[in-house]
């Protein structure tokens, strides 16, 4: 069994258990959940630089990357570096993270929030919304075609926007459908945490002009942002670069200026 494998099990039984203590009720009757959603869409398609950047301590193929530093002033120094977006992890087990570094993030900034998360069922999205997400990801390697319809489309029904994650062509085919924003190309693979950005090129032309294309992990040079520019990409979600220094807020910064100038 590969950790992709165990992630989802072990998150199959954590979502029974939040079920059974935090009704759905709950989640609807938060301050956030029919607060306005920003749209991460539309400002990638109008950025120079696309950059997405994510808060995360730590991962199962790195271990821990960066605990020193509070979720405000990592989210709030993404923004003053202008990013286009800002990823919160949300696993605990697996990366460290909460809901509650959602709902931090929330209201530390006025940005779009992704929900990086492996989600398995629509009371996620539930908890995404009540927590201050703007954007949803959905795994394609994880979800068959009818269940990304289905927890695509409840999102949208919301007023978030989805993200959808492939790794190969199979995927891609398998998942393309209407109810998704932007497809993302993880260029990691998560069952071998192997890394390459060729897995961005080569999808590149499959993807429709309809979606933003966003290439995920694995990119830590402007270079390599340019060279995958030229294959049509507006998103580029990156974390461990800017989150493995002592400042991601001010790297992120210098990152973006020297993409731009």
């Amino acid at each position: 069994m590969n950790i992709l494998d165990k992630i989802i099990i072990d998150k199959k039984r954590e979502v029974e258990l939040k079920k059974s203590i935090i009704p759905v009720s709950q989640l609807e009757a938060s301050v956030l959940f029919n607060s306005r959603t920003y749209s991460m869409s539309k400002l990638l398609k109008n950025s120079v630089s696309g950059i997405i950047a994510e808060h995360k301590r730590r991962s199962p193929s790195k271990a821990i990357i960066n605990n020193n530093h509070s979720v405000e002033d990592v989210v709030l120094g993404y923004q003053n570096a202008g990013v286009c977006g800002i990823s919160i992890l949300t696993d605990a087990k697996y990366f460290g993270g909460s809901l509650d570094d959602l709902l931090l993030a929330k209201a530390s900034v006025n940005i779009p929030l992704l929900r990086k998360e492996f989600i398995v069922d629509e009371y996620q999205i539930l908890e995404a919304k009540a927590h201050g997400a703007d954007v949803i990801l959905l795994i394609a390697a994880v979800l068959t075609r009818k269940e990304i319809k289905q927890l695509s489309e409840f999102a949208q029904s919301l007023g978030l926007e989805v993200l959808l994650e492939v790794h190969n062509l199979e995927e891609l085919e398998t998942a393309i459908m209407s109810s998704l924003d932007m497809i993302g190309v993880n260029n990691r693979n998560l069952k071998s945490f192997e890394v390459s950005l060729d897995y961005s090129k080569e999808l590149a032309s499959k993807i429709p002009d309809e979606f933003v294309k966003v290439s995920e992990s694995g990119i830590s040079s402007v270079e390599a942002v340019k060279e995958l520019q030229k294959y049509g990409y507006q998103g580029f979600l990156m974390g461990e670069h800017f989150m493995k220094t002592e400042n991601p807020g001010l790297e992120a910064q210098r990152f973006i200026t020297n993409l731009i100038y």
